[in-house]
């Protein structure tokens, strides 16, 4: 495997992880548990932001300004 499929693969994963800690920490009743899915929420975040910027650094991510006129022609769009 190459770097790139690892994060890419390690990227999906925290996604997912993230969406379970959402849910989990939603529908606690427990306020201990709650917290405990909230601290590994936030550091699951962490660890996805952290995984973003490294692909980013590499090459692996462009990212792109997009012009407001650009914004303005897609909204327009979606409001017709």
């Amino acid at each position: 495997m190459n770097e790139q499929l690892v994060l890419d693969n390690y990227l999906l994963v925290l996604k997912s992880t993230v969406e379970v800690y959402v849910h989990g920490t939603l529908e606690s009743s427990n306020a201990n548990c709650r917290n405990t899915l909230k601290d590994c929420l936030l550091e699951t975040l962490t660890s996805q932001a952290n995984t973003y910027d490294l692909m980013k650094e590499c090459g692996f991510y462009s990212v792109e300004n997009v012009d407001s006129s650009s914004i303005l022609q897609t909204l327009s769009s979606i409001n017709s």
